[in-house]
């Protein structure tokens, strides 16, 4: 496996430095996502839900519909949705109407309403969460949440700003030109493995995974 500064060195040849620098992205601080209110994180949630497999575009120029069909994505209100209110929604011409993903506003509300419950708020939860085990954060999202396993709640995390890699095509394919892992991760030991891969590259560098997996895209791309 390369080293960080030898990855870097591969982007830097294909895209130039300037090009680097203006694609980067960075988290947030851990003060800035720990006050985010739950209601925001409801939303975007939301938001990557149903932008997955559907034009992006379309979901952004509805989304004041969707923010008003959903109460501002109320905790409250959102996690008491019932059978009515789903009745109403999936004719609710603000919105995209697919069944499935608006009854995932509700299971997501009350995920989001249990983690405000433990840890004081969701954001308090997410700011907490050590970034060496980032996989353990996106199992925990697929296996409590709602539809926010794979790539959307890969997307969620980085839209938060929490600290973060996305495995898009480029990346992955970095990290099986690294030896990392072989195919794409979905297994338990490739998700480890590919988690060792990036935390040692952040403790050689001392940038984040989000930098460092932008820096993996770009030496693809």
């Amino acid at each position: 496996m390369r080293s960080y500064d030898e990855i870097h060195a591969i982007a830097v040849e294909r895209k130039g430095e300037a090009a680097i620098r203006e694609a980067m992205q960075f988290p947030k601080s851990r003060d800035e996502i720990a006050a985010t209110p739950d209601d925001r994180f409801l939303s975007l949630m939301t938001k990557c839900i149903f932008q997955s497999g559907f034009n992006w575009k379309v979901v952004e120029a509805m989304w004041p519909g969707f923010e008003a069909a959903f109460e501002g994505f109320d905790i409250g209100y959102c996690s008491m949705l019932h059978d009515e209110d789903f009745e109403r929604l999936v004719s609710d011409t603000r919105i995209v109407r697919h069944g499935p993903k608006i009854r995932s506003v509700q299971e997501n509300a009350v995920f989001l309403a249990g983690l405000s419950r433990d840890h004081g708020s969701a954001g308090a939860f997410l700011a907490g969460w050590p970034a060496e085990d980032y996989v353990g954060l996106l199992d925990l999202l697929q296996k409590k949440g709602s539809r926010l396993g794979g790539n959307t709640g890969q997307y969620f995390l980085r839209f938060a700003g929490v600290e973060s890699f996305i495995l898009s095509a480029s990346v992955v394919n970095r990290l099986i030109a690294e030896g990392v892992i072989t195919k794409a991760p979905t297994s338990a030991r490739d998700k480890a493995a590919v988690q060792v891969a990036f935390n040692t590259w952040r403790t050689q560098s001392g940038r984040s995974l989000t930098e460092i997996s932008r820096v993996l895209a770009m030496s693809i791309d």
